[in-house]
């Protein structure tokens, strides 16, 4: 299962979610977006640390959205990225992936916000 967590652009995995998908997923230091070992990144924060607009943020995990319709063999166990260190709230951020993929599993806490999805714990 693909750990998918919010990073940074630049790839400066540190804390919280970013620093477990480097410790223990294999995500690659310098890299903020997209797969790595066995996670993925999506940015809600920028070079400089600092929180994305969430209409950027918006456009990465629409990115995310694609890229795992376009990968049924691989599931994906989503973080609550942005919802954390980077300020947001699961009412900003959950809805943001209502149309993902079966192969897509999340967090119980967004089961309000995505009574369609499946979840992984």
């Amino acid at each position: 299962m693909i750990f998918v967590f919010g990073s940074n652009l630049a790839g400066v995995h540190g804390a919280g979610a970013a620093k477990h998908a480097l410790v223990f997923e294999r995500a690659v230091w310098g890299q903020g977006i997209g797969l790595q070992g066995n996670s993925y990144g999506i940015p809600t924060k920028d070079r400089q640390i600092m929180t994305l607009p969430l209409e950027a943020v918006s456009l990465h995990v629409h990115q995310f959205i694609a890229f795992a319709d376009m990968s049924p063999l691989l599931d994906f166990k989503v973080t609550q990225i942005g919802c954390g260190l980077a300020g947001f709230t699961k009412e900003q951020i959950a809805p943001l992936f209502e149309t993902a993929p079966k192969n897509c599993f999340f967090d119980r806490a967004w089961a309000a916000f995505l009574p369609n999805a499946y979840f992984w714990n």
